[in-house]
């Protein structure tokens, strides 16, 4: 009896291990996806990411690029350009250049082995982060798992809370997804509102993806999966 218990928990420690490094495999047979940007249920722009797997590493490169404009002037604009790289399911290396109101932001990210954390060099924030932390890029499902996430734009910190909603069906681009909605949400509530999480998110747990994102800033915002190549 007692064999076949320590049997039963080795293999309850290697499965565990196996979802948990996983992650990136989920996307190893994907070439691209392709997200719409919308305000206010109007298409203002795209968010695309593009993947690329050889046998150590696993890079995606992010192009956002979008504009709202209010009689014929652009009033916000966001161009946006990423790169993550992974080596053994490990980030070891991220880079973004953005260009928000042509203000412009930045992120340049390393894991130092030896410390076994991050060094960020960012437009909002300069110092270490435990390695633990995610990239808030929307590819990226494992940010419904994490307690922190790291601005892919400025890299600010954010501590943050997951709350399952619901499973529900919902319809994008003519079909219908069986999919699980998750609340996530700042956990400092000092922050000032325009600097705080709030998200409403619509995971696709059968392909493992996050296909639908939705938020509010003077006005709805959401990010729609359209493609995936």
């Amino acid at each position: 009896m007692k064999k076949i218990i320590i049997i039963f928990l080795f293999v309850i420690v290697v499965i565990f291990q196996t979802n948990v490094s996983a992650h990136t495999d989920h996307y190893k047979n994907f070439k691209s996806i392709e997200m719409e940007v919308f305000k206010d249920n109007k298409y203002i722009g795209f968010s695309k990411f593009f993947f690329n797997k050889t046998k150590k590493k696993f890079e995606v490169k992010n192009i956002t690029d979008f504009k709202i404009k209010l009689m014929g002037v652009t009033v916000f604009s966001i161009k946006s350009e990423g790169l993550e790289i992974y080596e053994n399911d490990q980030l070891t290396y991220f880079k973004s250049d953005t260009l928000q109101n042509n203000k412009k932001k930045f992120v340049k990210l390393f894991f130092d082995k030896e410390n076994k954390n991050f060094k960020i060099d960012g437009s909002s924030y300069k110092g270490t982060e435990n390695s633990d932390s995610i990239v808030g890029n929307w590819w990226n499902h494992k940010l419904l798992q994490s307690d922190t996430q790291i601005s892919p734009l400025s890299g600010s910190i954010k501590k943050q809370s997951v709350e399952f909603i619901k499973k529900e069906k919902i319809r994008l681009y003519g079909k219908e997804i069986n999919v699980e909605k998750f609340r996530l949400k700042s956990i400092d509530e000092s922050l000032p509102k325009d600097k705080r999480l709030d998200f409403e998110i619509w995971y696709d747990k059968k392909r493992a993806m996050i296909v639908k994102i939705r938020y509010k800033r003077l006005g709805t915002w959401e990010y729609r999966l359209k493609k995936v190549n």
